[in-house]
């Protein structure tokens, strides 16, 4: 069983225990039951210090424990008698909220009537409602959902006694932060705060010095330590190239297990698809993939019945799996923190490690970032050839040939070799075996020239990294549909909005649709004509859109990106529609609690 208590974890406090922590007994027996007695170094520094009352900023990355730093001091400051909400988590992600909560209920075990209840977008309001007045004490939740709740009248932070904010920098990239001020200030001023992140901007010590009263500042795992064990390497290649480099790296890769890093939900399942119609025994875990089918897969990536793991950053957030040698960053992760969070994920426990990062030549500055994040140059290398998997691979397929010869049992295949080296004398016996150890690695001879595979080498060997700003249509996403068609549209008299997903970024118009009905409160029938065009899509509203649908669909994403709706140019709209675009400057339409996704099941298949 993983846990946020891993006792496996190398910041490690020895000769401190969780008896000895001032736990109060309820908390202390259910951590004992769980089986563990030694807490990280963030625990050790953070539970004490809360349990005093102070309020904290923990910096630590992921994987060392924050859940238990903060929630065994959170439970330890409610009362279960009182039904009213007492303790409040915020967390960035649907997948984080349900973990942390879920967490919090296993450190509550031995505590009857404490009840916690998770709060996100993309689940019905309903049974939340029915939660919260029930009287539950602890709610974890996204801010958006938060404040829908709050906006609703169904939560009420008057009786809070402890606010957490997990993740914090990744709240802050999603654009949470004026919601975070928000709830925040509809807590009581006398309340404790606990602010954990694996980052420090100063946009994050702004909110700190806003909310927090004299707080203990707690550091640990610094990021130089995270990658000293890693060897950093990248390759140039150009986007539409990328699926058929990451199964060669793998087919060449001595690793266990490999972990993929990709920026989007929709991104994740189409990697481990097109990684499963290889041959690769790979899956996919995103925001859209359920926690226990997460956890099956995950297990059976430890199980060694799955080798690649696909993910975006947030759904591999606090994972540990020691089978894994391997980190692609298929995509340059957005912000350099992110690029160490990723290729800590190899390299653990003493061991080495390996991580590779696709670059298309456009992204030398990303590159560069990293580079000075780490205080460490990447080796550039080239993705194998044909020629190079093959020859791994029959190399591996020779380095089996002594164990399978002292087994025994050949005769059959002495006697069917024979008879066809006497049926056709022509053919050297070395020619034979060589013949078949091509076939049995899947070399089927030389292609015509207009096969993918030369196509894609001639373009690695092409391609090179740019200083120049913008991007070279070579380098883009493929588009579907032409853009010059697009510009010649017209109006057709009917309300258009823009929304910021496209076919570059996987959108359907079946997750457009949901985004739109499930937070505008529409129906299939108040929609009109969708385009989908390369960087965003038109979508036609016959009656416009009120300013709180507005709102709600700003705040909603797709493909795992925001929104950002927004009236198209050029196109009158009802009055109502008129005011929603004068005053969506003023609206936050930043990152929402959810993405919106045709069919939330994780694409796993072994080969």
């Amino acid at each position: 069983m993983t846990s946020v208590l891993d006792p496996a974890l190398p910041e490690t406090a020895p000769s401190l225990t969780f008896a000895d922590l001032d736990l109060p007994a309820p908390l202390r027996e259910a951590v004992l039951a769980l089986g563990f007695t030694t807490p990280t170094a963030i625990q050790a520094e953070a539970i004490p210090a809360l349990l005093a009352g102070r309020d904290i900023t923990g910096v630590a990355q992921t994987g060392t424990g924050k859940t238990a730093a903060f929630g065994l001091p959170l439970l330890a400051a409610v009362d279960p008698e009182l039904r009213e909400v007492q303790a409040i988590v915020l967390a960035p992600t649907r997948e984080l909220a349900m973990q942390v909560a879920e967490a919090l209920e296993s450190f509550a075990s031995k505590m009857p009537g404490l009840e916690v209840v998770p709060v996100y977008g993309g689940s019905p309001y309903l049974p939340q409602q029915r939660a919260l007045r029930g009287g539950a004490q602890v709610v974890v939740g996204t801010p958006g959902r938060v404040i829908d709740h709050l906006d609703r009248g169904s939560l009420r932070l008057d009786s809070v006694r402890f606010l957490a904010l997990d993740e914090a920098d990744e709240m802050l990239r999603m654009g949470f932060v004026d919601d975070v001020d928000r709830i925040a200030s509809a807590t009581p001023a006398h309340k404790q705060v606990a602010l954990f992140s694996a980052t420090m901007p100063p946009a994050i010590r702004r909110v700190a010095a806003q909310h927090l009263t004299d707080p203990v500042e707690i550091t640990v795992a610094r990021q130089s330590s995270t990658v000293s064990s890693v060897r950093q390497t990248y390759a140039v290649v150009p986007f539409r190239h990328k699926a058929g480099a990451l199964a060669r790296v793998l087919a060449v890769s001595d690793a266990d297990a490999a972990i993929v890093f990709v920026r989007t939900r929709s991104a994740a399942e189409d990697v481990a698809v097109s990684l499963v119609e290889r041959g690769v025994a790979a899956a996919y875990i995103s925001g859209d993939v359920a926690q226990g089918d997460r956890e099956k897969i995950v297990e059976r990536v430890r199980s060694g019945a799955i080798n690649v793991l696909v993910a975006t950053d947030v759904a591999a957030r606090g994972l540990d799996i020691d089978r894994i040698g391997l980190v692609v960053n298929f995509d340059v992760p957005g912000e350099p923190e992110a690029y160490v969070h990723r290729i800590g994920r190899t390299g653990r426990a003493g061991r080495t490690g390996e991580a590779l990062t696709f670059v298309t030549p456009n992204e030398n500055g990303k590159l560069r970032s990293i580079e000075r994040t780490t205080r460490q140059q990447l080796e550039q290398i080239q993705i194998p050839s044909p020629a190079d998997v093959s020859a791994h691979r029959v190399a591996t397929l020779l380095g089996r040939v002594p164990a399978r010869l002292d087994l025994g049992r050949l005769e059959l295949y002495r006697t069917a070799a024979a008879e066809f080296l006497a049926a056709h004398p022509a053919i050297e016996a070395t020619d034979l075996v060589a013949t078949l150890a091509a076939l049995a690695v899947g070399d089927e001879g030389p292609a015509p020239r207009t096969a993918e595979g030369d196509d894609m080498d001639d373009a690695l060997s092409r391609a090179h990294l740019t200083p120049e700003r913008g991007v070279r249509r070579d380098d883009r996403a493929p588009r579907t549909g032409d853009d010059r068609q697009r510009d010649r549209a017209r109006p057709t008299g009917v309300p258009r909005y823009r929304v910021a997903v496209g076919h570059q970024h996987g959108a359907q118009p079946g997750a457009i649709v949901g985004a739109l009905t499930n937070e505008g409160g529409l129906t299939g029938k108040d929609l009109g004509k969708i385009d989908i065009f390369s960087t965003f899509s038109l979508v036609e509203i016959p009656a416009g859109l009120s300013t709180e649908a507005f709102d709600r669909i700003g705040r909603a994403r797709v493909a795992g990106r925001p929104l950002r709706i927004r009236v198209d140019a050029g196109h009158r709209v009802p009055a109502q529609g008129r005011h929603a675009a004068r005053v969506q400057d003023a609206l936050r339409v930043g990152a929402a609690d959810r993405a919106v996704r045709g069919r939330p099941v994780a694409a796993v298949r072994a080969a």
